[in-house]
């Protein structure tokens, strides 16, 4: 982020709070160009947005206000610099519904406490659907105030040129422009009046206080109930299994007739057509940022993207023919090109662990050995107040102490620059396991707080399996 954005940020925070910031700090960037920070002060914490696109910016606060205003559970919007290019949100937390997904994943599967989690968020999306398309101010949407046959066109194209042609799959050109134009007639065959918000995966839900939220909507436009519902089950990194889809898809169907009457056969058939573009619209994405702007991270979600074409081509129902797109979908999936690229099980796994030294070292459960131990007991102690004493590094009180009354942040940033040393060469040479352990004397606050940190930032900049155990929690 440039220093004149940095200052602008601040300023803006300390005219609208009217206090002094103590704290600031640079999110990890995401798939999109918005850059993001967290500044906090003594009485107030904020999430700061930067964006040069306007007209986004605007879709985006329009739709705050519209989904508040509706009960929709949403970040409040706090302040709006005058040039309209940055503004500070409510900060939610650092827990996605991926993150909750991830952790809990892999310490007991897909369990139903992440199925329960899942209805949570169907429960909503009806109520974000119906409730936020009344009234609403269809001209305030961008590009385009519908997903329709312009939108898909552009999706379609998308996937056409930006994956099948850079991963050098085959295909008759006016075969596939024909098929396009069955398919899209179909897709628009759907009662499309709704709110849809285009990006609902679990990247884009925030969960605060055991509660969804969601963020990310400003490509939002008018379109089909299927398409964010195909987005959150057939989100390829989430990877739910077949049979929960199915459960969460009826769970789905279930909340919505408590709104409107829905024909449950059509509603499916015209949801296999929704999840179908869905995907080509993100492999489209993988495609360019993998294969056009070199950025790997975005290839390892392709394996995923490919298991769903798989299982979609073997069950699909769609009542129209598309023969060129499906032979195309086949090559995807025999494509030699493709099966080059590092598959689900070969990732690596680093561990990152908070401990207590009073009760010893931790044990690499991998066998490797190595990796990191770092010492946090330098750092200003939270434990030794009464108020702390009960807490962890997971809980808000904690997380500000350290943020703003410790020396945690210059400890942090020269691990983070010893931990990506290692990572970096040993995805080069292809390990596969890293242990990374935070100890302090109880193995409560200043640990887990840097064990979290570190396991976010592991996620954000790097391909891998990251594995977060708080030894003293369990």
């Amino acid at each position: 982020m440039k220093q004149d954005i940095k200052n602008r940020l601040i300023h803006l925070f300390e005219t609208h709070f009217g206090e002094e910031i103590t704290y600031f700090e640079l999110l990890p960037a995401s798939g999109s160009y918005r850059e993001y920070c967290r500044m906090s002060s003594n009485n107030h914490r904020v999430i700061g947005a930067y964006n040069e696109d306007l007209k986004e910016n605007n879709a985006f606060l329009k739709f705050s206000e519209q989904f508040k205003n509706k009960g929709i559970k949403v970040p409040a919007i706090y302040a709006i610099d005058d040039k309209q290019d940055i503004y500070l949100q409510e900060d939610l937390g650092d827990t996605t519904l991926f993150s909750f997904l991830s952790e809990h994943r892999e310490k007991e599967g897909f369990s139903g406490r992440i199925t329960e989690m899942y209805k949570k968020v169907l429960k909503e999306l009806p109520l974000i659907q119906l409730n936020g398309s009344e009234g609403m101010d269809w001209s305030n949407c961008y590009p385009r105030e519908a997903f329709d046959k312009q939108s898909m066109m552009w999706d379609l194209n998308y996937f056409k040129y930006y994956f099948l042609k850079l991963a050098r799959i085959p295909f008759d050109e006016q075969a596939l422009e024909d098929d396009y134009k069955t398919f899209t007639k179909f897709l628009l065959k759907a009662d499309h009046k709704y709110f849809l918000y285009r990006d609902f995966q679990s990247r884009n839900i925030m969960l605060h206080n055991d509660q969804p939220f969601f963020i990310d909507y400003q490509g939002g436009r008018q379109g089909a109930l299927q398409y964010d519902l195909a987005s959150l089950l057939y989100d390829a990194k989430a990877d739910i299994p077949a049979e929960v889809r199915d459960e969460l898809l009826d769970y789905y169907l279930a909340q919505l007739e408590q709104h409107i009457e829905v024909d449950k056969k059509k509603f499916k058939q015209f949801f296999c057509g929704y999840v179908l573009i869905r995907i080509m619209q993100a492999m489209g994405a993988y495609g360019f940022r993998g294969f056009y702007e070199k950025k790997e991270h975005f290839l390892k979600s392709i394996p995923y993207a490919l298991k769903n074409i798989d299982y979609l081509l073997k069950n699909a129902q769609l009542p129209i023919e598309l023969p060129e797109l499906f032979k195309v979908l086949h090559a995807l999936i025999d494509s030699p090109v493709l099966k080059k690229i590092s598959s689900v099980d070969n990732k690596m796994t680093i561990r990152v662990t908070s401990f207590s030294y009073k009760k010893g070292m931790p044990v690499d459960p991998s066998g490797n050995g190595g990796g990191h131990i770092f010492d946090c007991r330098a750092i200003h102690n939270p434990g030794r107040y009464d108020e702390y004493k009960q807490l962890t590094g997971m809980d808000e009180p904690v997380k500000r102490f350290l943020e703003e009354h410790s020396e945690m942040e210059e400890f942090l940033t020269p691990v983070y620059r010893i931990v990506d040393q290692s990572v970096k060469k040993y995805l080069e040479r292809g390990f596969s396991h890293l242990c990374v352990s935070f100890g302090c004397t109880g193995g409560q606050h200043r640990s887990v707080y840097a064990a979290e940190r570190m396991a976010k930032h592991l996620q954000n900049n790097f391909p891998v399996n990251v594995v977060l155990s708080h030894r003293e929690q369990q």
